[in-house]
């Protein structure tokens, strides 16, 4: 099997959401706003309405049914319970509420640090960029070391400088990659409006897509193999019958906010979604 094709293996296991270790701080410390994926508006540091006192969703079960969808396709990338398993210590800001400000202004630093390292571990394996692996490696053991700061260092840490250097590095390792694509004719749309777009069954091999507006766009039967799709919004893009394996930087969120069908192909690193049609 090609490394790309490889599962990006347990290094990856801390970077899953364990939400029976984390103090509901996607549910307290975001901001949302009333729309077609949050029924309410909610400001940032004010629990949402439907969180429980033992820190579970009262709504789980029927999130989309009552107009939060947007909550099932969110993922902190395991920053929940580092955060508070970790940063402090297991002190939970009902029982600290000394500690609830920095603890919300903390999450989504790490948060964005734990998605980079979910991409840099992808990275890792892939064969195409192996004159970039060491590089690789040391940028991701520095990612890691950040997300163990200490919470006022987490509080005023650069995140943004961090991740533009790993976002070029990570384009560096994507061309190097997707160089392989059979055709070589590479599609560039960085960035690029294709909400509602026809690309269905499209040879998207090898193209970059990333930070792409794919709303509702119909890629169904889309071959998406090698494609960079690092940021790309699905928001209910349909990719029944799609590609994906081999697909690069591609998170589940991303699947969760797309449509799909039994007969989309997906990496072995990723979950069918449920809502998916069989």
């Amino acid at each position: 099997m090609p490394d790309h094709d490889r599962p990006a293996g347990a290094g990856r296991a801390a970077l899953r959401a364990d939400c029976g270790n984390c103090f509901a701080l996607c549910c307290v410390a975001l901001t949302l706003t009333r729309s077609a994926d949050f029924a309410v508006d909610k400001a940032a540091g004010t629990p949402c309405r439907n969180l429980r006192d033992d820190f579970r969703c009262g709504i789980h079960t029927r999130l989309r049914t009552e107009g939060f969808s947007g909550c099932t396709v969110y993922d902190c990338f395991g920053a929940g319970q580092k955060v508070s398993q970790e940063t402090f210590g297991g002190r939970d800001w009902r029982g600290a509420p000394e500690t609830a400000r920095q603890m919300f202004d903390v999450f989504p630093v790490v948060r964005q640090l734990h998605e980079l390292l979910w991409y840099l571990t992808e990275a890792a394996t892939l064969a195409p960029a192996r004159p970039l692996h060491g590089e690789i490696r040391r940028t991701l053991e520095a990612t890691e070391r950040l997300t163990r700061l200490e919470a006022d260092a987490l509080a005023d840490l650069d995140v943004a400088a961090h991740r533009g250097e790993v976002a070029a590095l990570l384009a560096r390792g994507s061309e190097l990659v997707r160089a392989t694509a059979p055709g070589r004719r590479k599609r560039n749309h960085r960035g690029g409006d294709l909400i509602g777009a026809r690309l269905r069954g499209a040879d998207l091999r090898g193209a970059d897509l990333r930070g792409a507006y794919l709303i509702a766009a119909d890629l169904s039967g889309a071959d998406l193999r090698l494609a960079d799709l690092i940021g790309a919004d699905f928001r209910d893009a349909d990719l029944s019958g799609a590609d994906l394996t081999g697909a690069l930087f591609l998170t589940q969120a991303q699947l969760n906010a797309a449509r799909g069908s039994g007969a989309t192909r997906l990496p072995p690193s990723l979950e069918r979604p449920a809502h998916w049609a069989k």
